[in-house]
């Protein structure tokens, strides 16, 4: 088990797809507020979770495409919230893609950090307690949301991103995406 180069492969395979959807719709989705971002991870979730009960998909994706979208809309939001108005909403790819590895470099290093006090409990966790916590992890992006960002004893939003994006890469991992 190399967590390293585990996780690396799967951020390869969800940078690939958002390069590509960049390349087909450009940076559309710099139009999004965070809390509507903050909605579609929502949405992905809780059809990960209804998919994970049901066991059928009456539309034909299965959990993986999801997981790999919690994951770009984690740094969709991440960028987001470094970026501002006066930046284009039409970024060059070459741009996006250094603003994806680096929101994707920060986040890896507070999972070795992470990784290092828990012991890579992770992996012995079921995919669908990940699922639980990337849900519980929204609720409480709204939850600040909701207070304009303000938080008296807790994490910003930023910190939330970044934990769902690690849930949703260790999803992966277990689930042996490459």
């Amino acid at each position: 088990m190399d967590t390293s180069n585990e996780y690396d492969s799967v951020i390869a395979v969800c940078k690939s797809l958002f390069l590509k959807k960049t390349k087909d719709y450009g940076t559309a989705w710099r139009i999004l507020r965070l809390s509507s971002i903050t909605d579609q991870l929502f949405i992905k979730a809780q059809r990960i979770r209804t998919l994970e009960e049901k066991k059928i998909s009456k539309v034909g994706e299965g959990i993986i495409p999801e997981y790999i979208g919690i994951i770009n809309y984690c740094v969709i939001a991440m960028m987001q919230l470094n970026l501002n108005e006066d930046d284009p909403n039409e970024l060059e790819l070459s741009l996006v893609e250094t603003l994806f590895d680096q929101k994707v470099k920060e986040t890896k290093e507070l999972m070795f950090a992470k990784n290092h006090d828990y012991g890579e409990a992770w992996r012995d966790m079921r995919i669908s307690s990940l699922t639980d916590l990337i849900l519980m992890k929204v609720f409480r992006v709204k939850q600040i949301e909701d207070n304009l960002g303000a938080t008296l004893a807790s994490e910003g939003v930023n910190a939330n991103y970044q934990d769902m994006l690690n849930y949703a890469v260790f999803a992966l991992i277990k689930m042996d995406v490459k």
